[in-house]
């Protein structure tokens, strides 16, 4: 015998051994990211010579330590399968067996397995089993955005430059959007600044530039510019309301008195700003329970009061799972005259008396801070001022008749302030208090009376 014939004769043996052999290999089709909410249907191909026994399609999760059944094909309960006779020559039969999600969750990425099991065609006692995988991408849109001002409600400075962040919030979107900012409808250019947690902030070494003050008069510059009436509706008046205000008489007759003018004085800053801001951006990206990111990002600039009131800022997200981008957007203004409620509209002693912001001209944002004062003394509880759109004053005495409050709106973009004055008139079902008289004739009395008393007491006793 040949050389050749002993080599090729281990190849021969392998062969007829591999013929006496089942046969079962299993694929799944690969398939392109999903959008949450779509139907999908995952298709499982395999070849065997083999006797078909049953299909499984299990969801695996947890990194693969639990596989979830969700679909079994038994053929010893179906008649849908193919005999193989097992005197037939060796035969590659393929099947195929599909699973389909009408409607698609988040909860449903991650990987899918087939496995399939037959019973070897040369001995029908024995089970061989194979699987395939798939990994199955849901990609879900963003389902909301927003645009908010951090650190809001905040003051309006006129001798500080004040940074100003926008924050936009995007939610349950997957994968994480690409969100960017745009200043009345053009692209801002950003510089991004590392971050390696929600709570870190601006990256050290890069501030703004350095804000030159000006050295002005306060009673200066609030003359030359509280005057100014840049809305061309009202007067505007200088920080201290006109005598003429502060000092009219009322007639009892009226009804409580509401101002005749809106009394209003504008603040203006104090500083120079740069030309041309620098932008900071940053983001952040927070996962949820749902499998959904939760992204952040903001930008952080030198407020310039003059530039940015009025100005359109949008925030702008594009997605795989969009057709178009989603945005959201807010317009910086300052505070504009604010109106102002007191009830009840006729005010009596004792009564308690609300005074409140119900609305604006205009939208403002971001939100003002309402601060209550009482010119020219405390207010009824004793403090210097009050926070919030309402004061409350309670049980009011008759000295407050002709008391002017004054309502300071501010946010970083301007502050405004609007004062009322209120008119008590006297109230019938309180009491005059009675005069000197009187009162020493009461005294009297009670004194006669617990005498009296005394002298009761001391005889019962005896």
């Amino acid at each position: 015998m040949s050389r050749k014939s002993l080599f090729q004769r281990p190849f021969l043996l392998l062969h007829l051994m591999d013929l006496a052999l089942g046969y079962l290999t299993v694929n799944i089709e690969p398939i392109s990211p999903v959008v949450a909410g779509d139907a999908v249907t995952l298709k499982c191909n395999f070849k065997t010579d083999g006797r078909l026994r049953e299909i499984v399609w299990y969801k695996v999760t947890d990194g693969g330590t639990i596989k979830q059944k969700i679909f079994t094909y038994d053929a010893l309960f179906s008649t849908n399968y193919t005999h193989i006779d097992e005197y037939q020559k060796r035969e590659d039969l393929v099947y195929q067996s599909t699973v389909r999600i009408p409607e698609v969750r988040i909860l449903d990425n991650g990987p899918f397995e087939c496995h399939v099991g037959i019973y070897d065609r040369t001995n029908r006692k024995k089970f061989l089993e194979a699987y395939g995988h798939v990994f199955l991408n849901v990609m879900s849109p963003p389902s909301s955005i927003s645009v908010i001002a951090a650190d809001a409600p905040a003051a309006f400075s006129r001798y500080e430059a004040q940074n100003f962040t926008l924050v936009c919030i995007v939610s349950g979107g997957k994968p994480a959007p690409t969100v960017y900012f745009k200043r009345d409808g053009e692209l801002i250019e950003v510089l991004h600044v590392s971050q390696t947690s929600p709570d870190a902030g601006v990256k050290k070494g890069r501030v703004p530039q350095n804000l030159i003050s000006r050295d002005m008069d306060d009673t200066k510059l609030q003359k030359s510019l509280s005057l100014l009436d840049f809305e061309g509706g009202g007067r505007l008046f200088t920080e201290r309301p006109s005598p003429s205000i502060t000092e009219s008489i009322i007639p009892a007759t009226t009804e409580a008195e509401r101002i005749p003018e809106t009394v209003i004085s504008r603040e203006f800053p104090r500083w120079i700003y740069p030309s041309d801001p620098e932008y900071l951006f940053r983001h952040t990206q927070i996962p949820v329970s749902d499998g959904t990111v939760e992204v952040r990002a903001m930008i952080t600039w030198t407020l310039n009061p003059d530039l940015d009131n009025n100005a359109l800022f949008s925030c702008e997200v594009k997605h795989p799972a969009l057709s178009m981008p989603m945005q959201s957007e807010v317009i910086l203004a300052a505070p504009r005259t604010p109106r102002i409620e007191v009830s009840p509209t006729r005010v009596q002693v004792g009564d308690t008396v609300k005074i409140v912001v119900v609305g604006f001209q205009n939208e403002v944002f971001p939100e003002p801070l309402f601060t209550w004062t009482r010119v020219g003394g405390h207010l009824l509880d004793g403090s210097f001022m009050h926070d919030g759109k309402e004061l409350v004053l309670e049980r009011v005495p008759a000295e407050l008749n002709g008391s002017m409050y004054r309502c300071t709106t501010q946010n970083p973009l301007g502050s405004t302030d609007t004062h009322a004055r209120i008119i008590i008139f006297e109230n019938p079902n309180v009491p005059k208090s009675t005069d000197n008289k009187n009162g020493a004739s009461s005294c009297y009395n009670s004194a006669r009376l617990a005498l009296a008393m005394i002298l009761a007491v001391i005889l019962d006793l005896t």
